[in-house]
């Protein structure tokens, strides 16, 4: 029996309408079907489009038809630019990858001139950007059709897609549980069938956490791939790339928005070819350490430990070389230096926008456990973050010296299947939330701090219909090979056809 169920529905405070408004046999105008739509990628819609099959028009009018159908039970869209996006076609799109595809923008650190960005957070409502995000206008010159802002928590907070400011968004394979985050909103707008490609940005896991809990390929890209300017606030440990549902659509989309800007001075070693060309060759046989106990050593979930085994033999199967491995950094080590390089980037955000306004932030301007963060860490010294993050170059050493061994380190991305709406609630007191937090985190952040692309697959359903993601980590600037391993896995495991019942066509219990 589906998840979506009127038990469901009616826990979740929604209309039962909503069973209705999720039909597969939406259109737009009379045109192209929903199911149709739902049949292609962003490359194949773009090339749909190129060759006059279908207009950038009509695939607007259907991706906006199906986010006013299913927003009002996701809520992972918080900013409509309909008519901006109507405009921009109107106006002529430039010819590129994805001339033609709907997208969103995640509400989180990405500019787009005369548009809100929030950041999830209440002290930033009404916020309206003075420039555009050197990746955002790489979107745009991609061809892509930005209609919307996806939601996000505050400032990216948390591995779940909650705020005061906007409410819960919650996950199309069953509405009781999260998303992820804090891409959640992008990850669901995906998953739901509005888009088949959105962006997101992850500075702990929030492109891979979401991509694990919503059934998409999310990729992390290197530390210095795509720029975070002109003028970014996010720290070193975050960086943009997108959620998607092919392998391909992510590679196309990194090959149209990775490289310097002007002043980047950290700049990731670029590939040998396209990474479009690389998710369609096969990878030589690698050498893959299999790592099942996280530096936090937080027990896993029989249901994400089948998945990583299952992963394990599949790549065994395909030809590759797999063995135990464990990882050589100590929790204490690692999250002491973590904790003060994130603390920067929320303290730099309060600040700008206390200047913005002319006005001390409060208490009532921030989530409880930000505040309550910001309290801890606003008088953080020079002296402390240079200490972690010379202490994070050490952790960066031995996940380097590790991998002169592995080609590619294999792990659950999360600890245990999507939480219930509320566990990641910024909103809660401390003690009730890091119980929750370090099953999203356990795995994923120890990437960012060194700065390794990662990428989550989703190869695993659990027995109630909830995706769990496996994550694959590379070397340093070695993208590339991830994206061959993904395609590989891609084509001996599809996943592009498997849609939560959720939002297509319901089955809405009596019970």
């Amino acid at each position: 029996m589906s998840p979506f169920t009127r038990r469901t529905l009616l826990k979740a405070s929604l209309v039962t309408s909503a069973a209705a408004t999720l039909s597969p046999a939406l259109a737009a105008g009379g045109g192209l079907r929903f199911d149709e739509y739902r049949q292609l990628d962003g490359l194949a819609l773009a090339d749909h489009i190129r060759r006059g099959k279908l207009s950038a028009e009509e695939v607007l009018e259907l991706a906006i038809a199906r986010t006013e159908a299913v927003n009002p039970a996701l809520n992972c869209i918080v900013e409509k630019l309909y008519d901006r996006a109507r405009a921009a076609i109107k106006e002529g799109l430039p010819e590129g990858p994805f001339t033609g595809v709907p997208f969103l923008l995640k509400d989180l650190a990405m500019m787009l001139e005369g548009t809100v960005t929030t950041h999830g957070s209440r002290f930033y409502r009404g916020a309206v950007a003075g420039y555009t995000s050197t990746v955002v206008e790489r979107y745009q010159q991609a061809g892509l059709v930005i209609f919307g802002k996806s939601a996000s928590p505050e400032f990216g907070g948390t591995g779940a897609t909650e705020s005061l400011l906007f409410g819960d968004t919650r996950n199309p394979w069953n509405l009781a549980r999260t998303p992820g985050g804090s891409s959640g909103g992008s990850a669901a707008a995906v998953a739901a069938g509005i888009l088949p490609v959105a962006n997101a940005t992850d500075g702990g896991g929030s492109i891979r956490i979401p991509a694990s809990c919503c059934g998409l390929f999310g990729m992390k890209p290197s530390r210095g791939r795509v720029p975070h300017g002109p003028r970014a606030l996010s720290s070193s440990l975050s960086v943009i790339h997108a959620v998607s549902r092919s392998v391909r659509d992510s590679a196309a989309l990194l090959d149209a928005t990775a490289g310097p800007e002007p002043g980047q001075t950290l700049i990731a070693p670029g590939p040998a070819g396209t990474f479009l060309a690389a998710c369609r060759e096969t990878p030589r046989p690698l050498r893959i350490g299999l790592v099942t106990t996280p530096i936090t050593h937080t027990p896993l979930h029989p249901e994400c430990l089948q998945a990583v085994n299952d992963a394990a033999a599949l790549c065994q199967s395909l030809g590759h070389h797999v063995e135990p491995a464990a990882l050589p950094v100590d929790a204490g080590e690692f999250f002491g230096s973590f904790g003060p390089i994130m603390a920067m980037s929320t303290a730099a955000r309060v600040r700008s926008r206390e200047k913005a306004l002319g006005r001390a932030v409060t208490k009532d301007d921030l989530e409880p456990l930000i505040w309550r963060r910001y309290q801890q860490d606003r008088d953080n010294t020079a002296e402390m973050l240079y200490n972690a993050e010379r202490a994070m170059e050490q952790v960066t050493r031995k996940m380097a010296l590790l991998q002169q061994t592995y080609d590619v380190l294999l792990s659950p991305t999360l600890t245990k299947p999507p939480v219930e709406i509320g566990k990641l609630s910024l909103n809660q007191d401390n003690a009730s939330y890091e119980r929750e937090a370090v099953s999203v985190s356990a795995f994923t952040s120890l990437y960012n701090g060194t700065g390794q692309p990662a990428m989550s697959v989703p190869l695993h359903w659990t027995a109630d219909g909830l995706p769990v993601g496996v994550m694959f980590a590379g070397r340093y600037g070695e993208e590339a090979l991830l994206f061959q391993l993904a395609g590989q896995l891609e084509t001996a495991a599809p996943w592009f056809d498997r849609v939560p019942a959720a939002t297509g066509r319901p089955t809405v219990s009596s019970s």
